[in-house]
């Protein structure tokens, strides 16, 4: 299966081709600036898995069953606490 990253993950695409995927981006599929739906339908039209940050092109792709991992900015913030705390334990918070 190929990633399809949205607008914001686009600078990721070389790390996720490290790991192994197949990875385009909205803005090398043209997609640039487009509404999410378009984005969603292009993503169920081509089987791409979508990895996007915001909400509501996740919705859309739940709604219409397009694969989909929707990245928040909660999630980012606990991987970072958690590196944070692995590489320095000694740190205390407040």
């Amino acid at each position: 299966m190929k990633l399809l990253l949205d607008e914001m993950y686009a600078g990721l695409k070389e790390y996720f081709e490290i790991l192994g995927w197949e990875v385009l981006t909205v803005q090398n599929s043209g997609l640039q600036g487009t509404k999410d739906k378009n984005i969603v339908e292009y993503a169920k039209k081509n089987n791409l898995l979508l990895v996007t940050q915001d909400q509501k092109p996740a919705d859309l792709a739940d709604l219409t069953g397009v694969k989909y991992v929707l990245i928040s900015n909660a999630m980012i913030a606990m991987i970072a606490d958690a590196k944070i705390r692995e590489k320095y334990p000694n740190i205390t918070k407040k």
